[in-house]
């Protein structure tokens, strides 16, 4: 008898194939595929100089140090109560960090919400590499490249906003090819896990370990490291010093390239393994946003209108983990449990 492939690996070998495979069709609990894109390990010497040589924390979990990690390669939208990874679409919005991260983990095992770890390692690369990605943060173009367009999917006022997934060209990757995972800049805001800041001091998982609790704090990693304002001016600090005004609900924001430790204050290099503060270079100005009163979680890449703001440092903790917008979406993961 002949050897006959299916409908789903002649459509997972095509993917690969065209990819060079670097990219692959994974189908989930419900059969339904999500196209991926394989981040084969690194060590955090090859995307920092001077950094260790060790792998970066997105690649181990549990303790174990994983091959490779797998992102989805388009910003998600949701059927059937699941995350899909798939071109053309408009994102999947109006959804607040506990929606995105169980859409992601009702596919099965291993899928969850992309991890702040998983993210900053991904932009970490970019940089080093210099294939920071462009995107629609101009109202369906990039704001350095105006010739650079997606397919709209969504008006803001009398303007475009989001667009379709995939549809921008290829430096709107983050690689620079087709076969990268697109739309990290800008199009819409994406929540992560791994990272929060609670009443100012900052938290994140321990390495890449996306099966933690959120509701339990105590399993989280404190960092012990708070943002604060000096002179008017974002900084990082064992502390707070100047707390923002709850009642008028303040707010402060940089570019993460003037990010630094208050006076006395030398900043962890944890932080800057998980894109939270800086290394050496240019980071595309690039900004972060904060709040440091309340329960805050994490967006990160920046929206349609985020302009120079927007990119793969651009992190987003003004808001509560119920935050739900029109510009407020997800990308899932998948790691293997082998």
């Amino acid at each position: 008898m002949p050897f006959v492939l299916s409908i789903k690996d002649t459509y997972r070998q095509a993917v690969e194939s065209a990819t060079g495979g670097k990219n692959t069709v994974m189908y989930d609990d419900k059969g339904n595929p999500s196209i991926m894109v394989c981040i084969p390990r690194f060590n955090l010497s090859d995307v920092i100089d001077g950094a260790p040589d060790t792998p970066h924390p997105a690649f181990v979990v549990d303790g174990v140090v994983k091959n490779e990690i797998w992102i989805s390669k388009y910003q998600n939208i949701v059927h059937d109560n699941r995350a899909y990874s798939l071109p053309g679409m408009d994102p999947h919005v109006h959804v607040n960090f506990d929606q995105a991260k169980q859409y992601c983990e009702n596919k099965g095992p291993g899928w969850h919400l992309m991890t702040n770890a998983e993210w900053a390692a991904i932009a970490l690369w970019c940089k080093k590499n210099g294939t920071m990605p462009r995107g629609n943060n101009d109202y369906g173009r990039d704001h350095s490249a105006s010739y650079e367009r997606g397919r709209e999917t969504y008006r803001s006022g009398d303007r475009t906003g989001r667009v379709a997934t995939g549809s921008g060209p290829v430096s709107w990757s983050h690689d620079g090819t087709n076969a990268g995972i697109f739309d990290l800049n800008g199009n819409v805001e994406e929540w992560v896990d791994g990272v929060r800041v609670e009443d100012g001091k900052i938290y994140v998982h321990k390495d890449n370990d996306f099966s933690t609790p959120t509701d339990n704090l105590d399993q989280w990693v404190d960092t012990g490291v708070f943002f604060d304002v000096q002179d008017g001016k974002l900084v990082l600090n064992d502390s707070i010093t100047t707390k923002m005004n709850e009642e008028t609900n303040e707010y402060k924001y940089i570019e993460i390239e003037g990010l630094e430790g208050a006076a006395g204050f030398a900043v962890p290099d944890l932080l800057k393994y998980l894109a939270i503060a800086p290394t050496e270079g240019d980071h595309g100005r690039d900004r972060i946003y904060n709040r440091n009163y309340g329960s805050r979680f994490v967006r990160r890449g920046g929206d349609w209108d985020s302009r120079a703001s927007a990119g793969v440092f651009f992190f987003n903790a003004l808001n509560e983990r119920s935050y739900s917008a029109v510009d407020a979406g997800f990308r899932a993961a998948w790691v293997s449990s082998d």
